[in-house]
């Protein structure tokens, strides 16, 4: 085995969650499991969860692979050129944690590791569904290229040429777009509410 091949083991069975394991908090949790998603090559999802009817304190989660469950059925006819791809078909690998009240903390609960499909390779990890975000630098140099109305594709392509190629960015064009689309949704309902304001001052 090469050494290269042995740190990654090393890494992958440090990051492994196992029973019993702690986590202050179910955000803890999420990024540690997300980690190990990386570091393996599959994408993590947020999926049920469990609450105290009386205070609303959170009790329990479930994390699943991304490919977990059914995927939505395709409302397209048989003569769609390029059908929607199945992303999910129902892999079983998932984490789950409880809450300890005594302790006030999150326990690893069960804890399943089997997939019933490839996993993305090391090099690809960072562009996995749950790995892909914008920072707030990129977030910072979208607003301006947004602002000097760069359109989207453009925007993209230069933003990408700055940090040495598209494949080095942590984000594809479509995370950029609704990057964008979140932002002007909320400028929008800040402006309502603005006008509402005026209105009834």
């Amino acid at each position: 085995m090469a050494a290269d091949d042995i740190g990654l083991s090393c890494l992958n069975e440090k990051l492994k969650p196992r029973y019993g394991l702690e986590f202050d908090a179910e955000l803890s949790a999420h990024d540690f499991y997300n980690a190990y998603g990386r570091s393996m090559g599959f994408s993590v999802r947020k999926e049920t969860y469990g609450r105290n009817k009386r205070t609303g304190e959170l009790t329990s989660r479930l994390f699943v692979c991304c490919k977990e469950g059914f995927g939505v059925k395709d409302k397209q006819d048989d003569f769609t050129i390029k059908p929607i791809a199945e992303t999910r078909i129902r892999c079983g690998a998932y984490l789950s944690i409880k809450l300890d009240r005594e302790k006030n903390i999150f326990l690893v609960s069960h804890f399943v590791d089997e997939h019933n499909h490839p996993l993305v390779m090391l090099e690809c990890g960072h562009m996995l569904p749950s790995q892909r975000t914008l920072s707030s630098s990129q977030a910072i140099e979208v607003d301006l290229a947004d602002e000097s109305e760069i359109p989207l594709k453009s925007s993209y392509e230069l933003l990408g040429r700055q940090v040495g190629g598209r494949e080095s960015l942590e984000y594809t064009k479509r995370d950029q777009k609704n990057y964008l689309r979140s932002k002007r949704q909320k400028i929008l309902t800040y402006g309502e509410a603005g006008c509402l304001l005026k209105i009834f001052l």
